[in-house]
């Protein structure tokens, strides 16, 4: 009798992922056009006012109920379709000011003003575009398909992951409170350096804590032939930049990962002139919170220790000054990224879905799964690049431009009936099981 009913789960499962096969392929060419029009028209952080109407009138097209504006551009669209598991699905909205370079047929034109007034050239070269058809596709889906599971979906379109303040906007405006506390959130992001058809998966931590920071190191300005006449913050700035490089080496664990780093230093207006100022920028990343607050006391530290060794007075020592758009680290529920991934293994293959190492790069989605409800999330890694050309830059040891560069092109169609087909395995799995 067991061995019955074991037979008629696999034959249903089975008839239903062919299904869902057939359905999703159906709809690669409408998606591709989704995503070509995203692609041409991207829009800034936080400005994303034409892809937000965009999109919430194709949901309400799918008879999802939609809120605009909410946390800024974002949307949320509820579906409901009897009792079940409450499901988030979030994509983000935004591009960066870059000027593409791809020569693509569809490539983007646009320029925009930025939240600070600033013209610049636009590009979705994170693939965010791709994030949002993949996001539509499932929806549409979901729609036509309501036989296929139950419970609710939560779909939302969020504003501004670029600029690490998307998720806390929404999450600022009451998302858990005026809607609902989902039972789990899901998310993809594109990989840029794995073929279409292929996925990739993280369990635990997977992203890092991103802090951005500015501080300002004050000296005593004069003429570069009389430097015992100033106090020089040059002086001052290489030994700090120097001194950064011993706090992650001795005084964080060897297992805990950490990175400071200095993109940006400007002082001073020519070679005789010694300045009253230099203007550092760094980017901080870490896993644990603890780990990170001891790099961040350290930095100031050693900023406070320079100063006083170079006799500053102490109204001028200089302030570790961090930027609003701290993002936390993404943490994948590793119960739920077990369950996901034996779905996807089903689905795709095992050879298809593949364990990678946590990286220091930083997603906003980590903070769903961080607030007092501790949601179960996942973010997954969906393969973008032609697969053709995927061996052929590996056969010549060649590097593939990579997301944020100004010539990353993705494989549209593959990877946008992948990204569709996992969603919506990963989503009939979570309504039918629990």
């Amino acid at each position: 009798m067991k061995t019955k009913i074991l037979l008629i789960i696999l034959i249903w499962t089975n008839i239903s992922f062919g299904q869902n096969t057939k359905d999703i392929q159906k709809e690669v060419p409408e998606l591709v056009k989704f995503y070509k029009h995203l692609h041409q028209n991207p829009e800034l952080s936080f400005m994303e006012f034409k892809t937000s109407k965009f999109l919430a009138k194709k949901m309400r097209d799918l008879g999802f109920e939609v809120t605009e504006n909410f946390g800024g551009t974002g949307i949320v669209a509820i579906l409901k379709n009897g009792r079940g598991p409450k499901i988030l699905i979030r994509t983000d909205m935004d591009a960066l000011p870059i000027l593409e370079k791809t020569g693509l047929e569809f490539a983007s034109q646009v320029k925009q003003k930025d939240v600070e007034g600033i013209e610049q050239p636009v590009m979705h070269a994170c693939g965010h575009d791709m994030h949002m058809t993949v996001w539509y596709g499932t929806a549409k889906y979901l729609a036509t398909h309501k036989n296929e599971w139950k419970g609710t979906i939560m779909m939302i379109g969020q504003p501004a992951e670029e600029r690490g303040g998307g998720s806390k906007a929404m999450l600022d405006a009451g998302l858990y409170k005026k809607f609902f506390v989902p039972d789990y959130a899901l998310a993809l992001h594109v990989n840029s350096g794995l073929p279409a058809g292929k996925i990739s998966y993280c369990p635990g931590f997977a992203m890092a804590n991103v802090d951005m920071a500015r501080m300002t190191i004050k000296g005593q300005g004069g003429h570069g032939a009389y430097p015992h006449l100033t106090i020089d913050p040059v002086a001052m700035s290489a030994y700090y930049i120097t001194e950064l490089q011993s706090i992650v080496s001795r005084e964080i664990s060897p297992v805990d990962p950490a990175v400071v780093t200095v993109g940006s230093i400007h002082g001073g207006t020519k070679g005789n002139i010694i300045p009253s100022e230099v203007n550092l920028e760094f980017t901080i990343r870490s896993y644990k919170d603890d780990v990170r607050d001891k790099v961040l006391k350290a930095m100031q530290r050693k900023a406070n220790a320079i100063a006083m060794s170079f006799n500053v007075p102490k109204e001028d020592y200089p302030v570790l000054k961090l930027k609003d758009t701290y993002t936390p680290a993404l943490y994948n529920d590793p119960k739920l990224t077990e369950k996901i991934v034996k779905v996807f293994e089903k689905t795709f293959g095992k050879e298809n879905v593949i364990k990678t190492e946590p990286t220091m790069g930083g997603e906003d989605f980590g903070r769903y799964g961080r607030t007092k409800e501790k949601v179960p999330i996942l973010m997954f890694f969906l393969g973008a690049v032609n697969p053709d050309k995927y061996e052929q830059y590996k056969k010549e040891g060649k590097r593939l431009p990579s997301l944020h560069s100004d010539k990353v092109v993705l494989y549209p169609a593959k990877t946008a009936e992948t990204g569709v087909k996992a969603f919506v395995s990963a989503i009939e799995f979570l309504t039918k099981k629990n």
